[in-house]
């Protein structure tokens, strides 16, 4: 739980605050307000602030809001308020409002009447009330998710009672950010480190913002260098996560980030276990270096082999060896017949049932098996064949990205 921007525009008290820009970008995390009075703001902020500006001590014409614009968008700052009327701004200038929706930076105009003591008040006194709330819901989920709790009927209580929808199945998922060596290759320590923090801090704000809208919501969770998310077992599940990979992706820079997945668990009792389950998927996935990110626990078994394997290579050699004949870069689905094969092995070999799976006719499926084998020279009854191939099928679902048409 955080108070966001869009929050703070609904405190009592604060109804004459105005968006002016950033109207899709209001869930972003206000750490606290800071009111601005140095001519540059970059030096001030650390990320995270609501920051206001009153022309009071430093002429705020559109240049300098331009400016602090620029500082706010590097520095990572929640949101801009500019005070109006008065004797020092009059008007925001239409340049700094377009600047700021470019960038999806909350501008808010604040009426210079509307006292700068009742909003920071404001703020500070509901920050104090969600922080506390913060704390105690994290300190719930953290005791469920190490086993370190007085008993589970205690904490199933006090989760009750700060509205912690704690029971219901869910799947764990945790993330880490990798490749961390390389902003200390590229850049001074300091420097370095604060990307890092920065970087961290864009992927909690943004993974709150994306769990925030998401039925039956819980915390995000840190425990060391991993996020921790607890989701609703839905069946977009899967599909859900690939697109948050998408969009962390474009936060990250030079880093990577991977995911591992826990199988479902049906209550609260086994968070720890399912912690467990996640760690192995997500250290296969950092090995393996999936194109998705992603792992998922139910899916390793072999792929616990492989990854003591130390020459990735030998991997992608057998995947294209087994895989490749039957990959058809001249046709419009030049992955055909690797899902076809997919749902065949799925299927235990009934072609019927495989193709229900596929939605095609009998017959379609019949001649697809029938280039399969005259493709890989192999034949679906041969037990060899169809191992070779789960296990490269496996691998390569992991490292291709599939096709709009994959199953």
């Amino acid at each position: 739980m955080s108070l966001t921007v869009g929050e703070v525009l609904k405190l009592p008290g604060l109804e004459g605050l105005i968006v002016r820009a950033g109207h899709l970008h209001l869930q972003r995390t206000v750490r606290w307000p800071y009111v601005a009075e140095n001519e540059g703001i970059a030096e001030w902020v650390m990320g995270g602030e609501l920051v206001f500006v009153t022309g009071v001590n430093h002429a705020r014409d559109e240049a300098n809001l331009l400016s602090v614009i620029e500082d706010g968008i590097a520095m990572g700052i929640a949101g801009l308020v500019i005070l109006t009327g008065g004797t020092f701004i009059q008007r925001i200038p239409q340049t700094v409002i377009e600047r700021a929706e470019h960038h999806g930076l909350p501008l808010i105009e604040q009426p210079y009447l509307l006292k700068m003591v009742i909003v920071t008040h404001a703020i500070g006194t509901a920050l104090v009330h969600m922080a506390q709330a913060r704390r105690t819901r994290h300190d719930i989920l953290s005791q469920l998710l190490t086993g370190d709790y007085p008993s589970l009927a205690i904490a199933q209580q006090r989760a009750e009672h700060v509205q912690l929808p704690i029971d219901g199945p869910r799947r764990l998922v945790a993330m880490r950010l990798s490749s961390v060596s390389v902003l200390f290759e590229r850049h001074p320590p300091t420097e370095a480190e604060r990307l890092l923090q920065h970087t961290r801090q864009a992927c909690q704000d943004h993974l709150e913002a994306w769990s925030r809208i998401r039925s039956e919501t819980l915390p995000v969770i840190l425990q060391g260098d991993l996020f921790i998310m607890l989701l609703p077992d839905q069946e977009t599940l899967r599909a859900d996560l690939q697109g948050l990979y998408r969009e962390l992706t474009t936060l990250i820079g030079d880093m990577t980030l991977y995911m591992g997945m826990a199988n479902r668990v049906e209550n609260c009792g086994h968070y720890r276990q399912a912690l467990n389950e996640a760690r192995q998927a997500l250290d296969v996935a950092e090995s393996l270096h999936p194109a998705s990110g992603f792992c998922d626990f139910s899916e390793l078994g072999v792929l616990f082999l492989l990854q003591g394997i130390g020459d990735r290579s030998v991997i992608d050699h057998f995947v294209t060896q087994t895989l490749g004949p039957l990959i058809e870069p001249s046709r419009k689905q030049p992955f055909t017949l690797l899902e076809t094969l997919d749902a065949l092995l799925q299927e235990n070999g009934n072609a019927l049932r495989a193709a229900n799976r596929l939605a095609i006719h009998r017959n379609t499926i019949n001649q697809r098996i029938q280039r399969i084998e005259q493709q890989s020279g192999q034949s679906l009854d041969d037990p060899l064949f169809r191992m070779n191939a789960s296990v490269a099928l496996l691998v390569w679902r992991m490292t291709e990205v599939p096709s709009k048409e994959s199953t």
